[in-house]
């Protein structure tokens, strides 16, 4: 079930989309797969259906989902689905590397924290 953290500082139509591509990635919304409608999802998050709208929307303009009039999204069925999704998280990781790089972190640093990461395991230790 997608779900959303109020505490967050980050909006909560991105982390739907965080969220959605997640699920994505992990093959749990397949392609071609209808996502819940806006009101369904809305009401249960108990968040407003233009933030769902919003964040299906943003999600279209990526290519990781489609919309049909009158039918709702759809997780989109091409090959480049994943590689779109991929490079949206490198650009993100790319932000934050360079955010860090630029408050004195090393590389060394870093990768060790990305070595962390991958040692204690996760969804794919490629």
């Amino acid at each position: 079930m997608l779900s959303i953290d109020n505490r967050s500082r980050l909006p909560i139509h991105e982390q739907l989309q965080n969220s959605i591509i997640q699920y994505i990635a992990l093959g749990i919304y397949a392609p071609n797969e209808q996502l819940p409608s806006v009101r369904a999802l809305a009401s249960e998050l108990g968040v407003n259906p233009n933030t769902v709208q919003k964040a299906y929307r943003m999600l279209e303009e990526k290519g990781v989902v489609y919309s049909i009039v009158g039918k709702g999204a759809f997780v989109s069925d091409t090959e480049s689905t994943i590689t779109k999704i991929k490079e949206i998280e490198l650009g993100k990781f790319r932000d934050t590397a360079f955010e860090a790089k630029s408050t004195g972190l090393t590389k060394k640093e870093l990768s060790d924290v990305l070595d962390e990461v991958f040692e204690k395991g996760g969804v794919n230790n490629d």
